[in-house]
């Protein structure tokens, strides 16, 4: 049986590789189509980001019981810690969108019928 830590490799390489696939792939789908694989990558219950969101936030639960014990520099755990509430906060503000974004990547006639207005770009935080 191999060693879990090979098999974590092995997992962590095959994931890394599949999602640099997911990205080329997203770029040559059509809008529409890309839209909706945004939107599940997205989602907050089973999407990519959760998932990675959840994954960073068990490493900062680790990072910080190994600097507890002085194994690892404090300095690490509170990056991790940082980025993992980051990774929370921005769930948060796509969370709001998901929705629209499910909608818009499920219209399909609309679409043909009449052209999208452009919409001025602003940025909007809540924090």
């Amino acid at each position: 049986m191999p060693h879990p830590t090979q098999n974590t490799a092995r997992l962590t390489a095959e994931i890394t590789q599949r999602l640099a696939h997911l990205s080329t792939d997203l770029h040559q789908l059509p809008a529409d189509e890309a839209v909706q694989a945004i939107a599940r990558i997205v989602n907050p219950d089973d999407g990519i980001l959760g998932a990675f969101t959840q994954l960073v936030e068990a490493g900062s639960r680790l990072a910080q019981h190994q600097a507890e014990r002085g194994a690892l520099p404090a300095e690490v755990w509170l990056s991790l810690g940082r980025a993992a509430n980051e990774l929370h906060s921005i769930g948060l503000d796509l969370d709001d969108h998901k929705d629209t974004l499910v909608q818009f990547g499920t219209r399909t006639g609309l679409a043909a019928s009449k052209p999208p207005a452009p919409a001025p770009l602003v940025a909007r935080r809540r924090r």
